[in-house]
């Protein structure tokens, strides 16, 4: 199951995008995303993976990312997402 939505996700991100940032398919992107994740680690993995204190800084951009994107704001939100996935990823 959490393969099926990180691929969905994944999906629906890829299609927001080429779709000239579309704000409801991006958002539901994220949201998939995010859920499989869960699915795929657990939920106290993925707590844990993103609130570390090392790691607070991509957090936050990267959530504020997507309730930016939410709010329908989608070429702003996505850039603080991609900078949050780097910042948690290096």
């Amino acid at each position: 199951i959490g393969v099926g939505l990180v691929g969905f996700g994944l999906f629906f991100l890829l299609f927001g995008i080429l779709l000239y940032f579309d704000s409801v398919l991006l958002a539901f992107g994220n949201l998939l995303f995010l859920s499989g994740l869960v699915f795929i680690i657990g939920f106290r993995r993925t707590f844990t993976f993103f609130f570390q204190r090392p790691k607070l800084k991509g957090t936050s951009f990267f959530f504020g990312g997507l309730v930016v994107v939410l709010m329908r704001w989608p070429i702003l939100g996505m850039l603080l997402e991609v900078y949050g996935f780097i910042s948690l990823f290096r």
